[in-house]
C-alpha cells in the first residue's frame, strides 16, 4: 500500500488579484504561504518518499513549505531539489549521490505546469468576461476541449499530465513509495480525471481549493483503496 498526496499550490499573488496566471511565474501571496503552512500541518505525519512539482515558483514554494513545516516536520527527511542533468543551462552543481535514507528527492517537470492561458495571461478574469462575454470566457475556462485564444484546453493539459503521471509517478506508488505532488488547479484536475475515472463532461465542474491536500491510498496493482480530502 502506498500514499499519494495531491495539493494545489497556495494562493498566488495573481490568484488574489483575479488574474489569469497560466505559465506566468508568479509567487505565493501572504495568504498562499499561510495556506501552504496549513497543508504542511495536515500532511505532517505522513511519510513522504518522493515529490513531484512543476517548474513554476508558486508550486515549488508550496512544495518546500509542505516538506519543511508542520509539527511532524522534524521527523522528515531533508528535501533535495533534483535538476535535469540534460539541461545545457544547468551548472551541474547538484552532482551528488546523496544518502537516500536521509533525503526526499523533488523532481520538477513542465508536464505538471499549469494550463497555458495564451493571450489571456495577465488579464483580470472579470474584465475579460465583460469584454468577450460571460459565456465565452466560461467556455474558455471550464470546457474540456475549447482553447482560450492562443492557449491550451484542459484536454491539451491532460495530454501531458496523464502520461507523466503514468510513466513517472505511478511506478513509485506501485513500488510502495509515498508520493507528494504539488502542482496547479488544471494540471491536478486532469490527474484527478484519470484517478477518479471522470468523463470529459464531469471534470470541468471539478473545483480544487488552494492548499487543500487530497490523499489517496493505492495498492501494488494501482487500485485506489481510499480517498480523503483534508479540508
Amino acid at each position: 500500500m502506498a500514499t499519494l498526496i495531491l495539493v494545489r499550490h497556495g494562493q498566488s499573488t495573481w490568484n488574489a488579484a483575479n488574474r489569469f496566471s497560466g505559465w506566468v511565474d508568479v509567487p505565493l501571496s501572504h495568504v498562499g504561504r499561510q495556506e501552504a503552512m496549513q497543508a504542511a500541518e495536515k500532511i505532517s505525519f505522513y511519510r513522504i518518499d518522493v515529490c513531484f512539482t512543476s517548474l513554476l515558483v508558486r508550486a515549488i514554494e508550496t512544495t518546500a513549505i509542505c516538506l519543511t513545516e508542520g509539527s511532524g516536520a522534524s521527523r522528515r527527511k531533508s528535501p533535495v531539489f533534483k535538476h535535469d542533468s540534460d539541461d545545457p543551462n544547468w551548472h551541474g552543481w547538484d552532482q551528488y549521490e546523496g544518502y537516500i535514507e536521509e533525503e526526499i528527492p523533488i523532481f520538477m517537470s513542465p508536464a505538471l505546469d499549469e494550463r497555458y492561458y495564451g493571450r489571456l495571461q495577465g488579464f483580470n478574469k472579470a474584465e475579460m468576461a465583460e469584454k468577450f462575454g460571460q459565456d465565452i470566457v466560461h467556455q474558455w475556462r471550464r470546457s474540456f476541449d475549447v482553447r482560450p485564444p492562443g492557449g491550451e484546453s484542459l484536454k491539451d493539459t491532460a495530454a501531458r499530465t496523464i502520461p507523466f503521471f503514468q510513466n513517472r509517478i505511478l511506478k513509485h506508488l506501485t513500488n510502495g513509495d509515498n508520493v507528494l505532488v504539488s502542482a496547479h488547479g488544471n494540471s491536478l484536475r486532469s490527474i484527478l480525471m484519470y484517478l477518479d475515472n471522470l468523463s470529459p463532461e464531469e471534470v470541468p465542474s471539478l473545483e480544487l481549493a488552494t492548499g487543500i491536500p487530497i490523499v489517496y491510498e493505492i495498492d501494488a496493482e494501482a487500485n485506489i483503496i481510499d480517498k480523503v480530502i483534508l479540508d
